[in-house]
């Protein structure tokens, strides 16, 4: 079987259309191969997050609860957060525990366990998933003004379970909470 490589698109124009703080959107213009021409094609610029894995001594794993604008609704959540400028995903997998759990992660108790595309269609976005074992509870949350969380815990099998049944249902969070388990051993 004979199977060709997709060409890429020819970008002919692009603008930054919104910068802010929470977004950078690029606006482009398109050349397809065929010659066709394809306008106001909208890309979301990102340095990407960070999901944290995180399992206490006892093997519980540290949920968040919090309230999500976007879809308007309380989810259920891994902790995990935005890359700032000039952090490493490593670097920001550990604050992103320790400002919306308390939870302090040694360099050394934190292993990379994949890098995923999130949205290839519209989007620049890579997340970078950890496991963080061993960590350590300072009782103190460092969140961002828009960040009301609580803090959860659950055993292996209850995630699997919440996974299952809906109760996680953001799928970034479904795709590591399934991989970390299957690297574990835990899948079930």
């Amino acid at each position: 079987m004979n199977v060709e490589k997709p060409v890429g698109w020819a970008v002919t124009q692009s603008e930054i259309v919104i910068e802010t703080p929470h977004m950078r959107l690029r606006r482009d213009q398109i050349e397809l191969p065929d010659g066709k021409q394809i306008g106001d094609y909208y890309v979301r610029e990102s340095r990407g997050f960070a999901v944290v894995f995180a399992l206490t001594p006892d093997d519980d794993v540290v949920l968040v609860r919090q309230y999500k604008h976007g879809i308007a609704e309380t989810l259920v959540e891994l902790p995990a957060g935005a890359i700032d400028a000039g952090e490493s995903p490593s670097d920001c997998a550990i604050r992103e525990l320790r400002e919306e759990t308390g939870f302090i992660c040694e360099p050394r108790n934190l292993e990379h366990a994949g890098s995923f595309i999130y949205d290839p269609t519209s989007s620049t976005t890579r997340y970078y998933l950890y496991i963080a074992r061993d960590i350590r509870a300072t009782g103190v949350q460092e969140l961002d003004d828009t960040e009301s969380i609580a803090i959860e815990y659950a055993s292996l099998e209850d995630v699997r379970r919440y996974v299952r049944d809906g109760t996680i249902c953001v799928g970034a969070h479904v795709a590591s909470i399934y991989y970390v388990l299957d690297r574990l051993g835990r899948l079930g």
